[in-house]
Formats: structure tokens, C-alpha cells, sequence
């Protein structure tokens, strides 16, 4: 029998990084509501290390996921960190005390957010961090951000940069700043409004990481995945993922647990393979 891991996936690369296509989202491993600690912090260190067995070689996290709490479990799991193993965070916003996300994105804050995710990570340099655009900004309001990361990525703190919640001209906006990478929005099954975005980035050999891939905190509900998962006799979520990773080249996934036995599935269960009808029924899902 095949062992499937994350090294079933192929990779795509962030910047001159190569990585694999099944990443893993630390998100969940805060307490509720991705604020304070998670119930069992054990068994947050033993997702890590488990992913990192099963071949993940890209986590996705920020320090606002606690807030801290998922970076600092992070190091406390895997530091010192496998060679290869790269880490993604995201700054831009942040945490009120009632677990409201706010936006912080002025050059002050965006500077304090890269050391704070460099000092609980335990790193001297992240591999890619993402601007998370928070309401609406102007082009404008984005070059300005992104040039202050641009500036901490010339000290040699950043690695590479990316860009997150972005519409075209934001992305179009860095790019006239710095290189972006990587893109991580909202899309899944049921949400596919980065449809043209997704074709365009490929193009340009950028990376386009969904964020909630498996709808979030809200699971996907169709119909049409009930059907196809019943046929193939396969987990919902199985599908879901199976079908990103067919979607396009440059998607880079990253579903998020707190469980062991989800981490495997989820890694193991993207290996499905989707006939043309498969493929057809699940893509008309979002259009």
C-alpha cells in the first residue's frame, strides 16, 4: 500500500524557497476562537511534530493567532527547525482584548509586529511574511506598508513578502515596491471569487495559498461534495482538498487542526484521485 505524506504533492516554490503543496495552518492551535491557550497544549506540540514527520515543510502562522500563543508553541514544538522547514507569518493586524481583529499597519506597528513574530518564533529571519490588508486600503496605503517591510526584508530579516485578503491593485501596488511571492486569500470549493486572480498569479509564477480551504469555521456544505465524497467513498474534506490541488499549480495548501488523526487525514486524503466528471461536478460547485 502507498504511504501518502506531504511529499505525495509535488512542490512550487515562494520566491527561490521550494516547498511542498500540502503545507499546514497553525491557526487552530490557539484556544477558542483563536484567542488565549489551547486546551491541550500537548496536543498542539504533537500536531506540529506529527506534520513535520508526515513531510510538511511549510507552516503558515502569525503572532496575532493567541495572540503569541501559536508562534510560541510553534518554537516550544520544532526549534530548532529541520533544515528546509519554512515558516510563513502575517502582520498587519491585531488583537483587542475582546478578540476583535483590528487593523495595524502603520510603519511603526508593522516593524514591532516582524521583531515580536522573529522573538517568539526563536528566528533571526522569517522566510515570507505576509501584509495582511485589513478593510479596504488604497493602493496608495498598501506601497506605503509594503515598503516598510521591503526595508526590514533589505536588513536581512525578511526573506520574502507576500500579500494577504488582496485585491489586484493591491497586489499590483507591492509589486511596484517589491517582489511579492505569495498571495493568501479566501477561496475554497464554495468560494471562488480569486478564480481570474488564481490563472493570473500562475502566470507569473506567484504562489496562491487559500486560506480556509475547507470553509473555516463555517465547513463547506454542498450537496454536490456529499455526492461525489459518497461515491468515492471519501471523507468530504478529502475531496475538497484533492480538488485545490487540481484547481492550479501554484496553489499551496494549508488546512488548519488540532487533531493528530484530522492532520493525517487531510494529508493523506488529498491523494484522491478525481475523474473528469468528478472534477466538473465539484467545480461548478462555486460558479
Amino acid at each position: 500500500m502507498l504511504t501518502v505524506t506531504a511529499t505525495t504533492y509535488g512542490t512550487y516554490h515562494l520566491g527561490d524557497l521550494e516547498v511542498r503543496r500540502m503545507g499546514y495552518g497553525a491557526m487552530q492551535l490557539a484556544g477558542p476562537h483563536v484567542m488565549g491557550p489551547p486546551a491541550d497544549r500537548d496536543g498542539a506540540v504533537a500536531v506540529l511534530r506529527e506534520a513535520v514527520a508526515l513531510g510538511v515543510d511549510h507552516i503558515d502562522t502569525s503572532d496575532f493567532y493567541g495572540p503569541y500563543v501559536t508562534n510560541q508553541i510553534i518554537k516550544e514544538a520544532l526549534h530548532p527547525y529541520p533544515a528546509g522547514l519554512r515558516i510563513v507569518t502575517k502582520v498587519g493586524a491585531r488583537r483587542d482584548e475582546e478578540g476583535a481583529w483590528l487593523p495595524a499597519s502603520s510603519p511603526d506597528e508593522l516593524r514591532a509586529a516582524v521583531h515580536s513574530n522573529l522573538e517568539n518564533l526563536g528566528l533571526d529571519a522569517v522566510d515570507v511574511v505576509n501584509f495582511r490588508m485589513m478593510g479596504d486600503p488604497s493602493p496608495a496605503e498598501v506601497a506605503q506598508g509594503y515598503a516598510v517591510l521591503a526595508e526590514l526584508r533589505e536588513q536581512g530579516l525578511i526573506r520574502h513578502l507576500g500579500i494577504s485578503e488582496a485585491r489586484a491593485e493591491h497586489i499590483a501596488a507591492a509589486q511596484a515596491v517589491a517582489p511579492v511571492v505569495c498571495v493568501q486569500n479566501l477561496y475554497n470549493l464554495a468560494n471562488r471569487t480569486d478564480d481570474e486572480l488564481i490563472d493570473s498569479l500562475a502566470e507569473q509564477g506567484i504562489a496562491y495559498v487559500p486560506y480556509f480551504p475547507l470553509g473555516g469555521f463555517t465547513p463547506l456544505q454542498s450537496g454536490a461534495l456529499d455526492v461525489v465524497a459518497e461515491r468515492l467513498g471519501a471523507s468530504r474534506m478529502s475531496v475538497a482538498l484533492s480538488w485545490l490541488l487540481r484547481r492550479s499549480p501554484n496553489i499551496l495548501l494549508i488546512p488548519g487542526t488540532s487533531s493528530v488523526d484530522h492532520l493525517r487525514e487531510n494529508v493523506a486524503g488529498a491523494a484522491l484521485e478525481l475523474s473528469a466528471d468528478d472534477l466538473a461536478e465539484l467545480d461548478a460547485i462555486g460558479r
